[in-house]
């Protein structure tokens, strides 16, 4: 299992995935709510849209842009099933544990911390 460093720094060599970052209107709404709803929203899309074995519209379910954790998911090769096992070895076909869903939501807000530091 690699370390959050390692990650990082593996999702820095993608061309795709480097070229997310929080824009103004995203800093602005973290701003707003605080992290600890960002973290809330994290959970809940996470839960949602990222843990059944066969999530709806696997592939498609997470925006491009309109909220921080969907671009941190982007950045993040969190945002569908077939992102998790190319980047992590996660199966689809399998519900994520609550563990797994507690680790992909602290590695989206880390991004997110870095991102508005």
């Amino acid at each position: 299992m690699q370390t959050k460093e390692e990650a990082f720094a593996r999702l820095a060599r993608s061309k795709f995935r480097s070229r997310f970052h929080l824009g103004r209107r995203e800093r602005q709404y973290i701003e707003e709510k605080g992290m600890d709803t960002i973290r809330s929203h994290a959970e809940d899309f996470v839960r949602r849209k990222l843990a059944p074995a066969w999530p709806e519209n696997d592939g498609r379910q997470t925006p491009m842009k309109g909220h921080p954790v969907f671009i941190a998911q982007h950045a993040c090769a969190c945002c569908c099933r077939g992102c998790l096992e190319k980047w992590y070895h996660v199966p689809r076909g399998v519900e994520l544990t609550a563990d797994q869903q507690r680790r992909i939501v602290d590695f989206l807000m880390t991004w997110i911390e870095k991102e508005t530091a």
